[in-house]
């Protein structure tokens, strides 16, 4: 029970330690802040790299158009009428072939031409000719010879993209200038190309790739995040059990010191009681085989019987205060469980008790003490039977489960029906002389606790009262490495 007390203290202390709730979070915002920019950033550059292969696309289409309408359209209409009147319906025409013509089979919705004054004296679509323009600081550019693009709508979301796709239309505006045969120098400008481009699907394939890259990039923070997830919990574990180690080898120590001088002081006076005890035996047994009389032999018999109960009590007490050095090997615990209820068939059937054994750990080793372990379990099986004086169940199970750092252990449960362990005694039943006998030393499971802990193992006691009780053995298969590292120092 102390144990179990112990390790619900450890856990509270270590509470303030959240390796996984700040680690998992902190990893997730960056991942995710990291993500998104960089998501964006690409997104971003792929629309302008879109904006960019438009505007030198439109400027191609412009520089062919200029070339096309002044050697078929322009030169020849001044050569052969003098002037150029749009508004004549044969000029009109030609200019429109020579136009449409240009621009058949390419990506481009519409074309204006603007002259000097900003007025619009030619279009392909529904525009007014003759209506002033009212372009503003593009036509003012243009006419400086500086062509320039305006997307529309202009206002994108997130990263210069709407959440929803709409129409986007790339307007680019270019001189119209004079040609100047075999020169690569331009004439005088004479008017502006308002040059329409309907880019909405390149927008979709760019928003497409947008999403894409996004999902990409939640997928890969998915899994970074749930593999540090998995790594931070492991690693909480491992610490937590390593805490609760530590503060159990603390314990020990504590323990250790504690009980040293009052081990130190019982092997004193018990090897100092021992010698007379020898003594008073021996002629207490001699006077038995000398004397007549039944009432003389009672009276021997008494002081024979007493002298070996005090002689037990001593060994009780040299256990106790008896270092004690393991000698592992492995062995399976089943077997040491077999060899103390053969021991106590005799006295099982003269209380009337049955044994119930429900084995299920399958194949293992165990790296312990056998006869340590021998001398626990004579301790737990007497305090279960002393439990039953009428007669009762005594259930033995074992079975195999994992610790608190994931090391597989065995654990033994030994359970009896009698009246119970009230839950003040089950404070202290495993401290030293603690006994709700009137007869007995109180030091048979303080014993029992000394050897589990020397295999670094867990006991624990579950009773309710009038329901029996239960005491429950957890050890290691395999002994910690401070464990092997003392026994080699001894």
């Amino acid at each position: 029970m102390k144990a179990i007390q112990a390790e619900k203290q450890l856990l509270e202390s270590v509470k303030p330690f959240k390796l996984v709730k700040y680690l998992a979070i902190s990893s997730l915002v960056v991942i995710l802040v990291c993500a998104i920019v960089l998501s964006g950033f690409i997104s971003q550059k792929a629309k302008d790299l879109l904006l960019k292969k438009s505007e030198q696309y439109a400027l191609l289409v412009a520089e062919n158009l200029n070339h096309q309408v002044f050697y078929l359209f322009t030169l020849p209409t001044l050569i052969t009428e003098g002037e150029i009147r749009l508004r004549d319906p044969g000029q009109h025409e030609r200019l429109n072939k020579v136009v449409r013509n240009t621009i058949h089979g390419l990506s481009v919705q519409n074309v204006d031409i603007y002259d000097t004054n900003e007025v619009l004296v030619y279009s392909t679509g529904k525009g007014k000719i003759g209506s002033k323009g009212h372009l503003g600081d593009a036509f003012t550019s243009a006419m400086k010879e500086q062509p320039v693009s305006v997307l529309s709508p202009g206002k994108n979301g997130f990263f210069g993209f709407k959440p929803r796709s709409g129409k986007q239309v790339l307007t680019t505006y270019m001189p119209m200038w004079v040609e100047r045969p075999l020169s690569w120098k331009k004439g005088r400008v004479l008017g502006v190309f308002k040059i329409t481009q309907d880019i909405t699907k390149d927008y979709k394939t760019i928003r497409r790739f947008q999403w894409i890259v996004a999902l990409s990039f939640l997928l890969f923070v998915g899994i970074l995040f749930l593999t540090i997830l998995f790594i931070a919990r492991r690693a909480e574990r491992i610490i937590t059990a390593r805490s609760f180690e530590k503060q159990k080898l603390e314990e020990r120590l504590h323990q250790s010191e504690r009980l040293a001088s009052l081990g130190e002081m019982i092997a004193g006076v018990s090897h100092e009681i021992r010698n007379p005890l020898g003594i008073i035996r021996s002629t207490a047994e001699l006077l038995d085989n000398r004397v007549e009389g039944d009432r003389l032999k009672k009276f021997s018999s008494i002081i024979v019987e007493e002298s070996t109960r005090l002689n037990d009590i001593l060994t009780e007490f040299l256990d106790f205060a008896r270092p004690q050095t393991l000698n592992l090997e492995a062995c399976r615990v089943e077997d040491i469980l077999d060899r103390n209820l053969f021991v106590l068939e005799a006295e099982l059937q003269r209380l009337g008790i049955d044994v119930l054994k429900h084995y299920q750990t399958g194949d293992y080793s165990l790296e312990a003490d056998q006869d340590m372990l021998y001398r626990a379990f004579v301790n737990i099986f007497a305090n279960a039977l002393q439990a039953m004086p009428e007669g009762g169940l005594l259930t033995v199970e074992t079975s195999l489960s994992n610790g608190r750092s994931g090391a597989p252990r065995v654990e033994i449960q030994v359970r009896d029906t009698g009246s119970g362990i009230p839950e003040e005694a089950r404070k202290k039943i495993f401290n030293p002389f603690f006994t709700t006998r009137e007869k007995g030393t109180g030091l048979g499971l303080a014993i029992v606790r000394t050897i589990i802990d020397n295999h670094s193992g867990e006991i624990e006691v579950v009773s309710e009262k009038g329901q029996g009780a239960a005491i429950i053995v957890r050890l290691p298969l395999t002994q910690p490495e401070y464990v092997l590292e003392r026994k080699a120092a001894q």
